[in-house]
């Protein structure tokens, strides 16, 4: 392998530590011996751009130093490739990195597993989640969650986790069950009346919250967690447990294992928009399926 590398770094990452990352990161890769180079990018589809050319252009391994959105990026990058990717997690939610055994917001911790693998084994290969042409690493969020999202992102005050947290509160008071339409793998299509359904490569969105907490990133397998018609109190109730995983056990709550998912709304029913890896996908009907393998993710276990 060589050892010409590329740094894949988001300044702006967890208020700035993505850029205060970067250097004692660099700096633990050059004494362990490779050749480093930085991409950033003016915004998302820039840095994406530099991102493929590097890995085009034959770099040893792309290694995203920011949050989950970051990685998505990066995902996008080198999935389907033979170029490895390292993650240097210093960003808000850090759930990729979480879900791989990876340190966070350590980012000296995390460039010495980055060292340690590409001397040795290389990496291990993980699955990815994909919707069209986007891959995904953690969950594919759709329902309550997304709502949460969508109303979040057309808020301009508050700012910060107090703006999301402004938006629970209005979609809770609005909340109201879906109906979908659910197939898993080549089975029939299920009607459904549900809060939310999270399609999970991943155990966990939202900086811990292990919505799939089943989930593994080597079974070539996603875990679905379905969120039945919950009243406001229920949903509350069921929420904090996200954290534990145990809301898993609630009778309101269903889990499916399947390669692939499909997920609408019927017709006529107010488009229900779709997330993964906390990035809008677009509205329903969308279709997810699990690459095994799909990318080698330095230092997982």
């Amino acid at each position: 392998m060589t050892s010409d590398i590329t740094l894949f770094v988001n300044p702006s990452a967890g208020r700035g530590r993505g850029a205060r990352a970067a250097q004692p990161a660099a700096r633990v890769l050059r004494e362990a011996g490779f050749s480093v180079r930085t991409v950033l990018g003016t915004d998302a589809p820039d840095a994406l751009r530099r991102a493929r050319e590097a890995v085009a252009g034959g770099t040893g391994a792309l290694i995203a130093v920011g949050g989950d959105g970051m990685t998505s990026l990066a995902l996008q990058a080198v999935a389907g490739t033979r170029t490895p990717l390292g993650v240097v997690a210093v960003g808000t939610g850090n759930d990729f990195a979480r879900a791989s055994g990876l340190p966070v917001r350590d980012p000296v911790a995390a460039a010495r597993v980055v060292a340690t693998a590409l001397k040795g084994d290389g990496g291990r290969p993980v699955d990815l989640g994909r919707v069209g042409e986007t891959w995904f690493g953690t969950v594919l969020a759709s329902g309550f969650d997304s709502r949460v999202n969508d109303r979040g992102n057309r808020m301009r005050f508050p700012t910060g986790r107090l703006r999301y947290d402004v938006a629970m509160l209005a979609e809770l008071a609005a909340l109201r069950p879906i109906p979908y339409r659910m197939r898993l793998d080549d089975g029939p299509e299920k009607l459904i009346e549900a809060t939310l359904v999270a399609v999970g490569n991943g155990s966990s969105y939202g900086g811990g919250m292990r919505i799939c907490g089943g989930a593994r990133l080597d079974d070539g397998l996603f875990d679905i967690t379905v969120v039945g018609p919950c009243r406001r109190t229920t949903l509350l109730t069921v929420f904090p447990k996200v954290y534990r995983g145990t809301h898993l056990g609630h009778p309101q709550v269903t889990t499916h294992r399947a390669a692939k998912v499909t997920l609408a709304v019927d017709p006529g029913h107010e488009p229900v928009t779709g997330y993964a890896d906390g990035e809008r996908l677009g509205p329903l009907p969308v279709t997810a399926e699990t690459v095994p393998g799909a990318v080698r993710l330095l230092g997982a276990r």
